[in-house]
Order: C-alpha cells, then sequence, then structure tokens
C-alpha cells in the first residue's frame, strides 16, 4: 500500500490568520485577550497532527516508531519467502519482535530459525519431518520447522544381509591403523558402556562399505561385566530374534536357540565351518587368490552360549575399551572356524577348539595380529595383543533385521 500525502499545512493555516485578524480588530481592550491566548495552543494542534496520528501516515523512509503497534507490545514479522533457507527476518517495530519461520521457511530449511520474544529459545521440528509450518509466539516458543536431515532412519534394507564377521582389512581400513584397533573398540564413545556401543558402531560402518544405505541397526556379538547401568550383558542377547544371513543371502541360524551352540544349528554347508566376512568371502581364506591363513581367533568375552564368559574385566579387555599391550588382558574368543592342535594343548581356559563363541583366553588386549599359513598353535603366554593365537581382533556383527 503506498503511504498517504502529508497534509498541507497551508489548510490549517490560513483560517487560523483569519482568525486572529478578526478578533484583533474587535479588541479594544483586555476583555478579549482570552481568547488570544487559545493561539499557541490551535497552533500546536493543527501542526502536531501530521507527527501523531497513525504510523502509517510517514512518508517514504520514515521508520514505524508507533504505528499500530504500541512500542513494547510483541509484533509478529513474517519470513516470509527469504527466511525459506532458515533464516530470520526482523522487525522495526517495538523490542519484542517475534519471527515466525511459518509455512514459507519449510521448504530447504538448511538451519533453524530463531523464534520468539524474550529469552525463548526455538525448538527443533519433530525428527524426520521435511517440512513444518514451524510458526513463532510472542511467548518465545517458536518452532524452527523441517529437521528432515537429522530424522529417523531410514526404512531397513529388504537385502538379506545380517551376519558377518569383521574383515581384517574393515578393522585396518575403519580404524586407519594397520593393526587395528586391538581390545579398545570405543570408536569414539565415551562414559560407561562406550566399548559396547563403540563395537555396535564399528558394525555399522564396515556394514555400510559393504551394502550402502543399509539402514539396519547392527550389534556386536560382545559380552561384557557393564552395559552402562551396572549389569552384566550377554552377546547372545544383544542379536535379535533372527534369521541371520550372511551377505549373499545364505542361512547362519534361524533362532537364538540355533546360534547357542558349537556351531549353528542349520547353518548353510557352505558357511557352516567357515564363517565368512562382510562381503561373504570364507573368513579363513579372505583372499581367494591367496592360501588359507589362520585367522581363527575372534573375540566374544563370552561362554558357550553367548553369556558372559567370567565377571573379570581382563576377560572382555576391561570391557572393550583398552587396548594395553601386556599379559594382564586374557580376551575370551571363539574360532570362526574349527581350529584342532594335532594333540598339542589350547592355552589359557581351552574348551572345544569348535566352538564359534567360547573357545579359549587370547594372550592379551593390545592391537596387533598373527597371521600366518602355518598352524603356529595356541596362543603363548607371552604374548600381548589380540592376534597372539592366530587372528587380528575380529569379532562378529549382527543386524536386528533379516
Amino acid at each position: 500500500m503506498e503511504p498517504r500525502t502529508q497534509p498541507s499545512v497551508k489548510v490549517f493555516l490560513e483560517p487560523l490568520i483569519d482568525f486572529c485578524a478578526a478578533r484583533t480588530q474587535s479588541s479594544q481592550s483586555m476583555q478579549n485577550a482570552h481568547q488570544l491566548a487559545i493561539l499557541p495552543l490551535g497552533l500546536l494542534f493543527f501542526f502536531g497532527i501530521p507527527s501523531c496520528g497513525a504510523g502509517s501516515d510517514a512518508g517514504p523512509g520514515h521508520s514505524n516508531t508507533a504505528g499500530a503497534s504500541a512500542a513494547g507490545a510483541p509484533a509478529t514479522g513474517s519470513a516470509g519467502a527469504p527466511s525459506a533457507a532458515g533464516s530470520s527476518s526482523n522487525t522495526s517495530a517495538g523490542t519484542s519482535s517475534v519471527n515466525s519461520a511459518g509455512a514459507s521457511s519449510a521448504g530447504a530449511a538448511s538451519g533453524p530459525s530463531n523464534g520468539g520474544a524474550g529469552s525463548g529459545p526455538s525448538s527443533a521440528g519433530a525428527p524426520g519431518n521435511s517440512a513444518g509450518s514451524g510458526s513463532g509466539s510472542g511467548s518465545g516458543s517458536g518452532s524452527a520447522g523441517a529437521a528432515g536431515a537429522a530424522g529417523a532412519p531410514g526404512t531397513p534394507s529388504s537385502v538379506k544381509f545380517s551376519f558377518f564377521v569383521t574383515s581384517m582389512s574393515a578393522l585396518q581400513a575403519v580404524s586407519s591403523n594397520p593393526n587395528g584397533f586391538g581390545g579398545d573398540l570405543r570408536f569414539g564413545e565415551m562414559g560407561a558402556g562406550a566399548g559396547l556401543r563403540g563395537a555396535d558402531k564399528i558394525c555399522t560402518a564396515i556394514a555400510e562399505r559393504s551394502l550402502k544405505g543399509n539402514a539396519k541397526v547392527w550389534r556386536a556379538f560382545l559380552s561384557v561385566t557393564d552395559g552402562g547401568d551396572g549389569k552384566p550383558v550377554n552377546a547372545i542377547d544383544r542379536v535379535g530374534m533372527g534369521p541371520w544371513y550372511d551377505r549373499v543371502g545364505r542361512l547362519v541360524a534361524k533362532s537364538v536357540a540355533d546360534l547357542a551352540n558349537t556351531r549353528p544349528v542349520g547353518a548353510d554347508a557352505a558357511i557352516l565351518k567357515d564363517l565368512p566376512n562382510e562381503d561373504g568371502l570364507p573368513n579363513h581364506q579372505p583372499d581367494p587368490t591367496q592360501p588359507a591363513v589362520d585367522n581363527h581367533d575372534t573375540l566374544t568375552g563370552s561362554d558357550a552360549t553367548g553369556k558372559l564368559y567370567k565377571a573379570d574385566l581382563k576377560f572382555t579387555c576391561n570391557d572393550w575399551t583398552t587396548n594395553e599391550a601386556t599379559t594382564w588382558g586374557s580376551p575370551r574368543v571363539g574360532h570362526s572356524w574349527p581350529r584342532s592342535f594335532g594333540g598339542g594343548t589350547m592355552g589359557g581356559g581351552a574348551s572345544s577348539g569348535d566352538s564359534w563363541i567360547s573357545a579359549l583366553d587370547e594372550s592379551g588386549c593390545g592391537a596387533g595380529y598373527h597371521i600366518t599359513t602355518a598352524d603356529d598353535g595356541p596362543p603363548s603366554q607371552s604374548g600381548t595383543t589380540v592376534g597372539d593365537g592366530g587372528g587380528y581382533g575380529g569379532f562378529y556383527c549382527f543386524a536386528l533385521t533379516p
């Protein structure tokens, strides 16, 4: 709307001049002096009209300092199209303006707009929504509209892929360390339960390398003495209900009951005695162009049924938070492929060399590997790494959906 033109001063001045002249001529005494006294008030009244009316009477370039919204009262400024990228617009009236994101800011909002007068913070939009009304209010509780990028995870892939042994090459790549993670699997996590949370993240990262966008929830098959709430956690309780399949769709097990055995009951014959890595390759021979290697030891911290092996932190590398290279650590490991010892001993805590979950105690928690094409026997009593007995610190990963 175009601004209204300022009323001409002449319209008010001429009647005043005529009024004053008439009164002066007729005044012969001080009896009419009180009538002249109204002259200053009249001038003030008429000349003051242009600046005392509605704020919209101000000419171009003037600020609305009063207007329809009195100073100090909340005034709403619409973000409109310029706020589509999450920026907020400011109004010039009052000191407690409110910027409303409105529907116009829902589009490609890359950042939340600041809404609300006073000190009230803007609240983020509902996770997963790509658009939101995001309107602000005078109380300062305005919402920020869309937060689609930070929303809930996508729908899990329908591809049958829910189990793997972490390969040595994947652990080296994800850890950015040729020796891998060792017994410290925190992967950036902090606080109680960090070892398990970090191991889950490692599983997720490796699964993503193999099947991009799979959007599945992955869990490491590891037991701990304290999951963060002061209670022990059993690996077998972390992996869902099944069934589970390897990267190329072969059955690993149909249920938890089938898993909790020396070898998974009902597993595809091709993988039963050589559990595959994230690419579906037999872990005993991850490079088909090279001979099979001795890399069977796989971290679990568990007994033969998948429950916590012992309530002693040395068997879980301090609940998977240390890779100190000393002889203190003795992480419990299973065998990704059956291992016989030709009549020799199996080292500390030896049980069945066929068990994929619980076979023996490894030598230490340090990062390192011992990979050869020969059968070098069990872990040495003086070893300090997770791979001393034939391995590299690998572990099993399961998805909660097939």
